[in-house]
């Protein structure tokens, strides 16, 4: 032979990656059609029985744990959820003897349930733990509005719920867009459907108030101040996702739609502030507009500048490229 085994030890590695060059592998090659060692060195490095093993091994290792800690917190789960349940028969009890009717142990249910929730519902629920928590969150919180209501004898159910509705979306909504099986719905439009469950839970809630106190006297109002703020809302997301350009052109794009949109709701908001008097409607005066005016023109000299700063940076990396 004329090669020393230690050197062929330390090129098998590379012979069996085969990214030796063509000399090495020769060599290699040669060596093993004479060397029973290496040849046996260079077999066992072929052999992977050993390393499916370890993998198998791990794997069962990993699933032995995980259903030690799904047990565990099932345990804890059912534990928490006994322990919940004292108070509940306590007020049932005394409502019994009371005899003042079952208004405060549904109340007191609703509220169990609702900190159960937060609580007992992450501990049981082997997948979808972050949606259903949240689902099941929201479902009991408009669960306890409504028995409120009904034993307080208020109709102010559909106005505190829709609120809660809205509030808790914009809360959760991005966590659960990230979360099975929501995201395989989404896929890669998060920021849409985040922008859309907003939108949709807000008109719903400033329905409901809109019918509580009156649309003759809300509705005017509450969609000049309302429609524009959510079609800003909607321009700067927009400009942020979908604009292909840099930082500074997004900006420049938001500021001009911030102030664009700042004197719409301004002129909106006084042409739908009315007073009813003897001699009919008056519709206010706007004397913010000529600032809200001036605000929209610094947005535009800001959007230019922003612009120019962008395709001047973009200029730049393209020559450096």
């Amino acid at each position: 032979m004329k090669f020393e085994c230690d050197m062929i030890s330390d090129l098998l590695p590379l012979y069996k990656d085969e990214i030796c060059s063509d000399t090495s592998k020769k060599i290699v090659e040669e060596h093993l059609a004479e060397c029973p060692a290496c040849r046996k060195i260079f077999n066992d490095m072929n052999d992977i029985s050993i390393d499916e093993k370890i993998v198998k091994e791990k794997n069962e290792v990993i699933d032995s744990q995980a259903k030690f800690f799904k047990r565990k917190s099932a345990f804890a789960g059912s534990i928490i959820a006994l322990i919940f349940t004292i108070p509940i028969l306590v007020c049932f009890i005394v409502d019994l003897a009371t005899g003042g009717g079952l208004g405060w142990f549904f109340i007191v249910l609703a509220a169990i349930l609702t900190a159960s929730a937060l609580v007992v519902v992450p501990l049981m629920m082997k997948k979808n733990r972050m949606f259903t928590t949240m689902t099941a969150f929201t479902a009991c919180v408009i669960l306890l509005l409504a028995i409120c209501c009904i034993y307080t004898g208020g109709n102010w159910f559909f106005v505190a719920a829709s609120a809660s509705l809205f509030g808790l979306t914009v809360l959760f909504a991005p966590f659960i867009v990230y979360r099975r099986p929501v995201n395989a719905y989404v896929k890669n439009q998060k920021g849409l459907a985040i922008m859309s469950a907003y939108t949709v839970t807000f008109a719903i809630m400033m329905a409901c108030i809109g019918l509580f106190v009156g649309p003759a006297q809300f509705f005017p109002l509450a969609m000049a101040i309302s429609a524009p703020l959510a079609a800003l809302a909607w321009a700067i997301f927009a400009a942020v996702r979908y604009i292909r350009a840099n930082a500074a052109v997004k900006t420049g794009v938001s500021i001009l739609a911030a102030g664009i949109f700042s004197g719409i709701l301004s002129h909106a908001t006084a042409m739908a502030a009315v007073t009813t008097s003897n001699t009919g409607v008056t519709y206010y005066s706007d004397p913010w507009l000529p600032l809200m005016l001036s605000i929209g023109s610094a947005g535009l000299l800001l959007t230019g500048i922003g612009v120019l700063f962008g395709m001047i940076k973009g200029g730049k990396k393209n020559e450096n490229k």
